[in-house]
């Protein structure tokens, strides 16, 4: 008998403009798992009203970001693919999980903190709460992996802390998560600004490659990318950022190491260089460009792929829940 696959829970939010930093980052770390692990990938739309939003505009993009992890490879016979609102246990957990939480650590929250500034009492509780429909999307599928860039480890802590926290309270109900840290790729930088991550919220559409972008406007955004004072093609993080992030890009697309890459343009100047970075993103592209225009043609087949998603998620979940109410002692007396 075969031993279990560990099981990866992955969310991500339809804040629009999907980026290389998504996809390098993240997104095509899950579709080469997809046969490695027991996958569950969630469209977390309730953690996007934590800010101001439009509906209509949530609602397309929803459906844009359900295309884009198809097109990209996420396959729905190998995994789950599901909208997080659609499996309304979600919820009911992190009411649960809150009961738990402390109102200190959730203001340690490093991200509360930054997007919260000085002016915390006009923040939405919403945005303070984030970590605990986190922790709660996580620990109902007993996931045993969480993939998470740095800036989110703090995160998956809290929901290490509160699966522990229940089980020792109301015995054993929830695994304990561990966070899976992928470390090339797990922050792409601005093209603009080299000290930012790569971000779908940065007005400036110039410090980021989506998608979706066309092959001339990604050769403009690289070639108008900023760069670092001298013209060595080489990666120094401290001296270099800004030329260390596209050779990361540049290594993630080719598969080639950052010294290969430094030997073949050694001499060359960043023109060069970034001519040929352009190209090599727009091949790394192309089929998931061409996928999506496929499936916006048919936008039933991604509707139809997030209901049946919807309804395994539901299956697992439901089975949690039950657990979960009768050792907490919640929902109609048993006779």
């Amino acid at each position: 008998m075969s031993a279990k696959r560990p099981r990866v829970f992955s969310g991500i939010q339809p804040t629009g403009g999907i980026h290389i930093g998504n996809y390098l980052g993240a997104i095509r770390n899950w579709v080469q798992q997809q046969e490695q692990y027991d996958n569950i990938f969630s469209i977390v739309d309730l953690h996007a009203m934590t800010l101001p939003y439009n509906p209509a505009d949530l609602r397309a993009r929803i459906r844009e970001l359900a295309s884009v992890l198809l097109a990209a490879g996420i396959n729905p016979e190998r995994s789950i693919l599901f909208v997080q609102s659609t499996v309304r246990e979600h919820t009911e957990l992190t009411w649960i999980l809150g009961t738990l939480a402390t109102f200190g650590e959730l203001r340690r929250m490093t991200q509360f903190k930054e997007k919260a500034g000085k002016g915390t009492e006009r923040v939405g509780v919403g945005l303070f709460t984030y970590p605990v429909l986190q922790a709660a999307d996580i620990v109902l599928y007993d996931a045993d992996l969480v993939p998470v860039g740095e800036d989110q480890k703090q995160h998956i802590e809290l929901a290490r802390d509160l699966a522990i926290r229940f089980n020792s309270t109301f015995g054993e109900t929830f695994v304990v998560p561990e966070p899976d840290i992928k470390k090339a790729g797990a922050r792409i930088m601005s093209l603009t600004e080299p000290s930012s991550k790569m971000s779908k919220s940065n007005p400036n559409p110039a410090s980021r490659i989506e998608l979706a972008d066309r092959p001339e406007e990604i050769r403009k955004k690289i070639m108008r990318a900023v760069t670092d004072s001298g013209a060595e093609v080489r990666y120094d993080q401290a001296d270099k950022p800004a030329i260390s992030n596209l050779l990361t890009i540049y290594s993630l697309f080719t598969g080639l190491s950052i010294p290969e890459i430094e030997q073949r343009y050694e001499g060359k100047g960043y023109g060069a260089f970034k001519r040929d970075l352009a190209e090599v993103t727009i091949e790394g592209l192309a089929p998931i460009q061409a996928r999506l225009a496929e499936l916006n043609e048919r936008p039933d087949l991604v509707i139809d792929t997030l209901e049946q998603g919807a309804q395994r998620a539901r299956e697992i979940a439901a089975k949690k829940m039950e657990r979960v109410r009768e050792v907490t002692g919640i929902g109609l007396p048993r006779l």
